[in-house]
């Protein structure tokens, strides 16, 4: 997959400095969504005695950080099409004004 660095660098430097964090962001909560069935997997659940919530919050935090660094990385590419959605939709907008 192509990173904002490929192609759509360029034109993603135009934009507005605030869309890419938020792509980012957008693409690892949807990430974090998906990787949520691994915190129900008996695999990665803890002792029945530390049943207190403190796996639970420390496995949704640990969810939460994997989605953002897999997303910063390039993740499944959504944030990249967004930004090049933006990138596509203000260059036509300068065409149109020129």
């Amino acid at each position: 997959m192509m990173g904002v660095s490929g192609p759509t660098r360029g034109a993603a430097e135009a934009l507005d400095p605030g869309l890419k964090p938020a792509a980012h962001e957008f693409e690892a909560s949807l990430m974090k969504e998906l990787l949520e069935p691994l915190q129900h997997d008996p695999l990665f659940q803890g002792d029945a005695e530390s049943a207190d919530g403190s796996d639970n919050a420390l496995t949704e935090f640990g969810s939460e950080a994997l989605a953002k660094a897999i997303s910063d990385r390039g993740g499944f590419g959504i944030a990249d099409k967004i930004l090049a959605h933006f990138a596509a939709q203000e260059k036509v907008a300068g065409n149109a004004g020129s």
